[in-house]
């Protein structure tokens, strides 16, 4: 009698188990990215394994839900952030410009991640997100080029009114709503001079 082939040996890739556990989620999450960037919050979790080569069980071991996704994105955001303002040189200013940056390509994420701010993972990024502010607020009024009267809460809602209101504006309306946003919050943060 023929024996029959195992389905094992019909995979085209071997199983590599928990050494692809890191690629895997690496990949979910460019893939999440690319997905809710063109289809939005709508399209299906299960497209975003498809994008990324990956099967629904690895999606889930790695992401039960969608926040935890989002969390993800926003986690690699966060940790750009903080390494582009450690250098003593970037502003409030600069800080809002990639925090533009990342809004433009991350919408369906921003009201996802913030539709439930109680959420723990979420309130760790934000105070992650805070200090990170803080630190570049406290250098800026340091240097003298914001005001006394700003206090690092008022950059951090200014960037969060920002990245919601980008994630409401059609694509291609969004630079100038950046730019005119940005005037605004740069002039308010401006030293007063004293009368």
């Amino acid at each position: 009698m023929p024996r029959t082939a195992s389905p094992r040996a019909d995979l085209s890739r071997p199983n590599r188990g928990p050494a692809a556990a890191a690629e895997n989620r690496r990949a979910l999450i460019t893939a999440a990215r690319e997905v809710y960037a063109e289809g939005g919050l709508n399209s299906p979790f299960s497209a975003v394994a498809k994008r990324a080569g990956v099967g629904q069980g690895s999606l889930y071991r790695h992401f039960p839900d969608r926040t935890a996704l989002a969390v993800a994105v926003f986690e690699d955001n966060v940790r750009a952030l903080e390494e582009y303002a450690a250098p003593s040189q970037c502003t409030v200013g600069d800080l809002l410009d990639q925090v533009v940056s990342q809004a433009v390509v991350s919408t369906a994420f921003i009201e996802l991640i913030t539709a439930d701010m109680s959420d723990p993972r979420v309130a760790r990024l934000g105070a992650r997100f805070a200090a990170l502010v803080r630190q570049v607020v406290d250098r800026d009024r340091s240097a003298g080029r914001i005001g006394a009267h700003i206090e690092a809460a008022d950059v951090t809602m200014a960037a969060g009114m920002l990245a919601t209101e980008l994630a409401r504006t059609e694509a291609s309306e969004r630079p100038a709503v950046a730019a005119r946003a940005k005037a605004l919050f740069l002039a308010a943060f401006e030293p007063r001079s004293a009368h």
